[in-house]
């Protein structure tokens, strides 16, 4: 097959990844506005709506696997091209089962009242669909160097995260009956701080696309680094 073909197939897969981006970022949006709110007719609609978010995971691994067998690139980028697509579309996937998760939480808490104002975990939420949004269109152009300054971007959601904690643990104490939606609102910020550690893996993939190498981001450093866990 023709380069031209194999540069028109690759392009209607990324153009893919941004509409599945799309899905992830709304659905996460629609979760946290329906949590603060208790609107437990929109949680539902988003908790069935994660069936269209998985269909599209499985569309886009099995036209990227059609490419592959079809058009047989042998480009070092081409393959690392492809192969990353599979690993983001995985990501996204996940990413639209915490979205569900906050949905499925405002589904249990119902009309209970709130323990404390939403204020940090809506703004961990607005963090990481802003470096959602930025990686995946980094992913898509093939900007290495915006990947690498993104991940920085999770040192504040992880702060909101900790503060989100430090809040639910002192109204727990002054009130033990509390625990239970304490647990869940501790559910959703965890939710929201996996979902921006994912976005570093979308960076990371899109570094290793454009150099070669695929080594792991660290949060606060724009160079790329070895994590020793």
């Amino acid at each position: 097959m023709s380069r031209e073909t194999l540069d028109r197939r690759i392009r209607h897969l990324l153009d893919e990844i941004l509409i599945m981006d799309s899905m992830v970022e709304q659905a996460t949006i629609e979760a946290v506005a329906a949590l603060k709110a208790r609107d437990v007719n929109t949680a539902r609609s988003i908790y069935s709506g994660d069936a269209q978010i998985n269909a599209k995971r499985f569309e886009l691994e099995n036209e990227t696997m059609v490419v592959l067998a079809t058009q047989q690139p042998v480009m070092a980028h081409d393959l690392r091209l492809l192969a990353s697509i599979l690993e983001v579309t995985g990501e996204l996937e996940r990413m639209g089962d915490y979205a569900k998760g906050i949905a499925k939480i405002t589904l249990i808490v119902g009309d209970q009242p709130p323990i404390k104002p939403l204020i940090d975990i809506p703004r961990m939420s607005e963090i990481a669909i802003e470096m959602l949004h930025r990686a995946v269109s980094a992913f898509v152009r093939g900007d290495a160097e915006e990947a690498r300054q993104i991940p920085a971007m999770d040192d504040e959601v992880d702060d909101l995260y900790n503060t989100v904690y430090r809040d639910l643990t002192a109204i727990v104490i002054q009130d033990p009956t509390a625990i239970d939606r304490a647990n869940y609102l501790m559910w959703a910020a965890h939710n929201l701080e996996r979902m921006a550690d994912r976005v570093t893996n979308i960076c990371e993939r899109t570094i290793y696309i454009v150099t070669g190498e695929l080594k792991e981001l660290e949060k606060s450093d724009d160079e790329l680094i070895l994590r020793h866990l």
